[in-house]
């Protein structure tokens, strides 16, 4: 690919993911950025990650290629009005939300159609900010692109091109698709998780006795409630109208189950189970969606004073972060007495090889 530039508004964790996957993959490219976080900005420039740090949302981005809209999504229609009389009419206007029909909406009313293409790079962490931003974030991941009615289709070919080149795996979609299919796998169990978590809250004994023996498969299910609330209220208020039908389905199979219960309907409830986990096998042992891979190891170690801080000393001298460590008291579907959570994959892998090496026998949990 030939020299050209790409601009960023906002380089937070998926803008600034995107800038350094890019760095790292195009020689040759120039990138410039705008962010209200100087901090962020100052970094990327110290990393050779950008170029140029442009001090506001305006005639800087008028030579960018590509311009991507990564800040927060409510400030996206902001600024794209700020923008459209400095875009150059070849330039390709991205964003990279997880609802594509608001800002959908917003482009058409702008009149900028014609060289809008949404984006959605299915990939995240629990951390967030430029700071925790990692070109290998994006590999392997699912990036959904959705071209409008007006988008050339060599526009849509060159932006595929371009997701092929950072090791993304690109998805073409229209933006009612996408956004019915992420409110079925992301933005509804984000909503049952978090319902979940306030039922248990709500129906715990004043000893609190439900929080206590919470076993890990409940922990599993709803660890997702543990996301941004700004964050989660945006995406449900933008894709409403999907959630909503979709959550009417969920409540009437609750209800048939509640029914199946209450007559003791043994076949319909084991061919709701069977049927559950024929289907939840096919899918691919992947961490590309939405909902991400908890990567834990379970570990048994002796129950003797100074065991569980002989491991966490063990993984800080060999600089592994660790999200979560704790004894697992409640072991119906779990192996190991200690149970280790760790923010990446390669995290998980390099201390369970640390550990083995030293003695200790693990068990791997996703």
């Amino acid at each position: 690919m030939s020299f050209f530039t790409c601009g960023f508004v906002g380089l937070g964790l998926i803008g600034g993911s995107i800038a350094k996957a890019l760095k790292q993959n195009i020689p040759g490219i120039r990138i410039v950025a705008h962010d209200v976080n100087q901090t962020a900005l100052q970094a990327a420039l110290s990393e050779q990650v950008i170029d140029q740090a442009l001090p506001a949302v305006g005639e800087g981005f008028s030579s960018c290629d590509y311009l991507f809209l990564s800040a927060p999504a409510p400030k996206n229609a902001e600024n794209l009005t700020r923008l459209k009389k400095y875009l150059s009419p070849n330039c390709l206007l991205t964003d990279v939300g997880s609802v594509k029909a608001d800002i959908h909406r917003h482009v058409e009313a702008l009149g900028l159609s014609g060289q809008f293409i949404g984006g959605h790079p299915m990939a995240g962490s629990e951390r967030c900010g430029y700071q925790n931003s990692k070109a290998v974030l994006l590999e392997n991941a699912y990036y959904i692109l959705t071209p409008t009615d007006r988008t050339p289709p060599e526009k849509t070919a060159a932006y595929r091109e371009l997701v092929l080149k950072i090791k993304a795996l690109p998805l073409i979609l229209t933006q009612a698709e996408h956004d019915y299919a992420t409110a079925a796998v992301s933005h509804l169990p984000h909503i049952i998780a978090a319902s979940l978590v306030n039922l248990v809250r709500d129906s715990d004994t004043k000893e609190e006795l439900m929080k206590l023996i919470a076993a890990g498969g409940f922990k599993d299910i709803t660890r997702i409630a543990s996301s941004s609330a700004s964050m989660w209220e945006q995406i449900c208020l933008t894709n409403a109208e999907h959630i909503s039908a979709l959550l009417g389905h969920y409540m009437e199979t609750l209800a048939s189950i509640k029914e199946q219960l209450e007559r003791r309907q043994s076949q319909e409830l084991y061919w709701l189970f069977d049927s559950a986990r024929v289907y939840r096998e096919s899918f691919l042992d992947v961490s590309s969606g939405p909902i991400k891979t908890s990567y834990s190891l379970s570990v048994d170690i002796a129950d003797e004073p100074g065991a569980l801080a002989s491991i966490a000393t063990i993984l800080a001298l060999n600089q592994i972060s660790i999200k979560n460590i704790g004894i697992t008291h409640n072991r119906e579907a779990e192996e190991g007495v200690l149970l280790i959570e760790f923010y990446e994959k390669e995290a998980m892998e390099k201390a369970g090889y640390i550990l083995r090496a030293k003695g200790y026998r693990l068990y791997g949990r996703k």
